[in-house]
């Protein structure tokens, strides 16, 4: 992308509070790494919502320092850049999974909001598969009263959920394979299940500006993926060298109990 794209995309994203589509890979290679994905499931079983698999698996760390990822991530939050968190997403076919209209800081207990979080198409995601759906400027009443509820078909930790959202207002994020969009922390989402015949498959990847501190836990990680670090808030994460290699997949496993001990913290 060109300096002038970023900035129309960076003005766009900071209008709207997300931006969709963005075109990041091919059709192809989205096809090739959901073969990785799913032979890594082979392996191991469901890899739906496992913490930091960029830390035990290559393909998500590709995908999540792709240049023209860290590009975009860049315009909207600036030059020095932490991968927080990356974690596949999937709805498998007539499941009643569902995510509840939400903003993700709500739980990360991060003291600002220099984030950004990008989704990923491995899949083609559709009103039909259960695309995601935004409410346009949403990022800029800030954080929204919040509800837990008890559904076990609500992907969410806790359920949580934001009551009288104005659903006439919500824009589709359809997908096809190889396609993003990106989502500030703030912004209201949500997303229906999957009525269609194929997986939902999709890679959620989170970015912190360094400055961001954790209020919640003491010894979060995180990977610095371009820039600087000036602040050492953050415990460095190692990306994966080979796929599931044993003393990463137990380190995985560690930071995949504190994660859900700062998430499922309110």
């Amino acid at each position: 992308m060109t300096s002038e794209d970023l900035r129309a995309a960076a003005a766009r994203y900071a209008r709207d509070g997300f931006l969709s589509p963005v075109d990041i890979i091919s059709t192809e290679q989205a096809a090739a790494h959901r073969a990785r994905l799913e032979a890594a499931e082979a392996d191991v079983g469901p890899l739906h919502y496992k913490t930091k698999v960029h830390t035990i698996l290559r393909s998500p760390l590709e995908l999540a320092t792709a240049p023209r990822v860290l590009d975009l991530v860049e315009a909207m939050i600036g030059p020095d850049i932490l991968l927080y968190n990356v974690t596949y997403i999937v709805k498998e076919p007539g499941s009643s999974a569902h995510v509840s209209w939400h903003q993700d800081l709500t739980y990360w207990g991060f003291d600002g909001d220099a984030q950004v979080s990008m989704w990923l198409a491995l899949t083609p995601a559709t009103a039909e598969s259960g695309c995601m759906r935004m409410i346009p400027g949403s990022h800029r009443e800030g954080r929204l009263q919040h509800e837990t509820t008890e559904d076990s078909s609500n992907v969410l930790f806790q359920g949580q959920t934001v009551a009288g959202v104005p659903e006439e207002q919500a824009v589709l994020c359809d997908l096809a394979p190889g396609q993003a969009s990106f989502h500030h922390g703030w912004t209201l989402h949500a997303s229906m299940p999957n009525n269609g015949r194929e997986r939902r498959i999709g890679l959620n990847v989170q970015y912190i500006a360094p400055a961001m501190r954790q209020t919640k836990h003491v010894g979060d990680s995180a990977m610095l993926v371009r820039g600087q670090d000036r602040f050492q808030h953050f415990a460095p994460d190692l990306p994966a060298i080979e796929d599931l290699e044993p003393a990463a997949v137990a380190q995985q496993q560690e930071l995949e109990r504190h994660y859900r001990a700062i998430a499922g913290n309110a």
